[in-house]
C-alpha cells in the first residue's frame, strides 16, 4: 500500500502553486481536487475547519493546512529526494525567516496594487518595491536563493511571477526595469518542470484576476 495523497486546491492561488511545486520536486502521485470557493465543499470545511482555505494536503486521511507548513512537511516526510531546506541549521533558520517574509509581504501588497487604486494602490505599489528591493539584495548573484540549490524561498515566491503581468498593468510600472535580477531569477525557475507545470500563464491569472476585480467592485 502507497501513501494516498490529496490535494485539495483552487488553480489560481499563489499558495496552492507552491505545494504543487513541492509535490512536483519530490515526485510524488497525488489527486488534485478543485474547490469552488464560494461553494466550499464538506470535505474542505471538514479537513480545515479553523481558517477554512485551501490549500490543504491530506496524506493518509490526515490534513495539513497552511502552505509553508505542508511544503516543510513534504520536505521532511519525502526527505530521500530533492531537499528543500539545508542541512545546516543557520541556512534553515534563515530560509525559514525569508519565506515567512514573503508570506507577510508580497500577498498582501500585491493584492492592494490589483485591486485598488489612488493613493493606497500608490502605497502599496511602494511597499511592494521595497521588498522586491530587499528580496533582490537577498538574491544577490546567486542562483536560488539557497545558492545553487533550489529550496523554500524559492517556493514561496516563485508563484507570485504569475502576477507579474497583473501587477504591472494595474499598478503602470516595469518590474523587469526595476529588478531585473528578481525577473532573471524567476526565469530560471520557469525552466524547472515542476514550476512551470505548477504555475499558470500570466495572461490567465490576468484575465483572472480582473474578473474577480470586477466582482469585487459591484458588491
Amino acid at each position: 500500500m502507497g501513501d494516498e495523497v490529496i490535494l485539495l486546491d483552487f488553480w489560481p492561488s499563489a499558495f496552492g502553486m507552491r505545494v504543487r511545486i513541492a509535490l512536483a520536486e519530490k515526485g510524488i502521485e497525488y489527486e488534485g481536487r478543485e474547490e469552488n470557493l464560494s461553494n466550499k465543499s464538506s470535505l474542505l470545511l471538514k479537513m480545515n475547519p479553523v481558517n477554512k482555505q485551501i490549500p490543504v494536503l491530506i496524506h493518509n486521511g490526515k490534513p495539513i493546512s497552511e502552505s509553508l507548513i505542508i511544503v516543510q512537511y513534504i520536505d521532511e516526510v519525502w526527505s530521500h529526494e530533492s531537499p528543500l531546506l539545508p542541512s545546516d541549521p543557520y541556512q534553515r533558520a534563515n530560509a525559514r525567516f525569508w519565506a515567512d517574509y514573503i508570506d507577510k509581504k508580497i500577498y498582501s501588497a500585491g493584492k492592494l496594487v490589483w485591486g485598488t487604486s489612488g493613493e493606497v494602490q500608490e502605497k502599496a505599489k511602494n511597499e511592494l518595491r521595497d521588498s522586491f528591493k530587499l528580496l533582490e539584495g537577498e538574491l544577490g548573484d546567486k542562483i536560488y536563493f539557497g545558492g545553487d540549490k533550489f529550496g523554500l524561498v524559492d517556493v514561496a515566491l516563485i508563484p507570485f511571477y504569475s502576477w507579474f503581468c497583473t501587477l504591472e498593468t494595474a499598478g503602470n510600472f516595469s518590474i523587469m526595469e526595476e529588478f531585473p535580477r528578481l525577473v532573471a531569477w524567476a526565469k530560471r525557475c520557469m525552466q524547472r518542470e515542476s514550476v512551470s507545470k505548477s504555475i499558470p500563464d500570466q495572461y490567465k491569472i490576468y484575465d483572472f484576476l480582473l474578473e474577480l476585480k470586477k466582482k469585487i467592485q459591484i458588491q
